[in-house]
């Protein structure tokens, strides 16, 4: 559940803040000795000012700080073939760390609990960690995270 680059499903996903529960892909991208990961919660949501939208790959803008790695809904994003229903973002300061034993204290049951959606594929995978380890918005203890 917790490789890097895997996508998992779950439903619902109860947020830290404790407020919301509800469906969502969340997007490994660094596990940390198996104690900690890294990851992202993707959103179909679109800050993009609309000048400065992409199909796929990666937007910077730090006379904004926005940094957004866009994943487009008409290519395979896994290596098992599948592709997302929506046009996806993964936003630069959405990055946040969780503890494994918490997860998985949560979440106990593969297919039940959660569910693996895919491994993204290894080129778009190496395009996002690029992405969010150049960008200035990225915090930058979640840039030494990507780098180690």
């Amino acid at each position: 559940m917790f490789a890097e680059a895997t996508i998992v499903y779950f439903d619902p996903f109860y947020f830290k803040n404790g407020n919301t529960a509800k469906p969502k892909y969340f997007v490994v991208l660094k596990n940390i000795d198996n104690k900690n990961i890294l990851a992202s919660l993707p959103t179909r949501n679109d800050a993009i000012p609309a000048k400065d939208e992409v199909e796929e790959g990666c937007v910077e803008l730090p006379q904004i700080n926005l940094n957004c790695f866009v994943l487009s809904n008409q290519k395979e994003v896994t290596t098992c073939g599948k592709k997302l229903d929506f046009k996806t973002f993964i936003y630069g300061h959405q990055l946040d760390t969780y503890e494994t034993s918490f997860l998985k204290e949560i979440y106990p049951l593969e297919n039940t609990d959660y569910t693996i959606w895919g491994k993204m594929k290894p080129d778009i995978f190496k395009l996002l960690l690029t992405c969010l380890k150049t960008s200035k918005s990225v915090k930058q203890k979640y840039k030494k995270l990507l780098n180690a």
